[in-house]
């Protein structure tokens, strides 16, 4: 087994983002960066995601839960406002949606795909 560190690292400030693409959904002023690529499931379950002032990601639900790192800039996410260095953890089946004011970056681990319950 090659033990050298550098095949799991990734620099993800020489990443560039990427619109996020989501079939069905207004995702406009979202964008991504994948940390990490499963081979099994075929998704990044570690994700970063840049929100521009005013986006929004519609309702959705978490059917394994989710993890959620605040980077930079502030987030709102079911009334609760969540800045720089908060951390969430959703549990499975918790439904949210994530909208932001004033722009923000998050880091996010979510093992399975979400399920958008509104359109």
């Amino acid at each position: 087994m090659n033990s050298n560190i550098e095949n799991y690292i990734l620099r993800s400030q020489q990443q560039d983002w990427s619109p996020l693409q989501e079939e069905g959904i207004n995702t406009q002023g979202i964008f991504v960066k994948a940390l990490r690529f499963d081979e099994q499931t075929q998704r990044p379950p570690s994700i970063l995601l840049k929100f521009e002032p005013g986006a929004q990601y519609p309702y959705h639900n978490h059917p394994a839960g989710e993890e959620l790192f605040v980077l930079e800039g502030e987030a709102i996410i079911e009334g609760a406002k969540l800045t720089g260095g908060d951390y969430l953890y959703t549990p499975p089946q918790f439904k949210h949606s994530v909208a932001t004011e004033k722009g923000c970056v998050l880091l996010l681990i979510v093992p399975e795909e979400v399920e958008i319950l509104e359109k």
